[in-house]
C-alpha cells in the first residue's frame, strides 16, 4: 500500500510498486488532466508537482510517491476559481488542443515559484521540457507573463 496526498486528499493506493505514477493518477484516481504524450519523459504532457518539484509522471514508479504530496492540474483551482495561471492561459489563448496545457500550466507554476517576474529567457528555459504542437509557444509565453503580473 502506497500512502500519499493527491491534490490535498490523503490517499492509500494499492498497486504494484513499479506501476507508473501516470497510470495510477489517471486510471485509479481519475486525474485525467495528466496526459500521456510520449511515455518517455520527453514531452511534458504528464507533468505534475511531486513535493513541489516538477516531474514527468510517466517516469516515476508509484513506489517513489510514498509519503509524498502530489499536485495535478485538478488540484490547482481553489473552490471552483481558476488558479491565476489557468486564467492567464484562457485570457491569452495559451490553451489550444489541451494535450500539453496541464503540463504547461504546472511547469508555469513551478517557474513562477522560482522566478516571480521571469524574463522571456527564463520563461523559455522553464517551459523547455514541455512540447506544444499547436500554439507556436508565443501565446503560452504571454500567458506566463500575464500570470506574473497578477496578484
Amino acid at each position: 500500500m502506497i500512502h500519499c496526498i493527491v491534490n490535498g486528499t490523503p490517499r492509500s493506493i494499492e498497486a504494484p510498486p513499479m506501476t507508473r505514477l501516470l497510470d495510477v493518477l489517471r486510471d485509479d484516481l481519475a486525474c485525467t488532466g495528466v496526459k500521456e504524450g510520449c511515455g518517455e519523459g520527453e514531452c511534458g504532457a504528464c507533468s505534475i508537482l511531486l513535493d513541489g518539484e516538477l516531474v514527468n509522471s510517466c517516469l516515476i514508479p508509484i513506489l517513489q510517491a510514498e509519503d509524498s504530496t502530489i499536485t495535478t492540474i485538478e488540484g490547482l483551482a481553489d473552490d471552483h476559481r481558476l488558479h491565476r495561471i489557468q486564467q492567464a492561459f484562457l485570457d491569452t489563448g495559451g490553451a489550444q488542443c489541451g494535450i500539453c496545457t496541464p503540463g504547461m500550466i504546472l511547469a508555469s507554476v513551478s517557474l513562477l515559484e522560482k522566478h516571480p517576474h521571469p524574463t522571456l529567457a527564463q520563461i523559455r528555459e522553464g517551459l523547455a521540457g514541455n512540447l506544444c504542437r499547436c500554439t507556436g509557444y508565443m501565446r503560452i509565453f504571454e500567458a506566463v507573463r500575464h500570470a506574473a503580473e497578477r496578484p
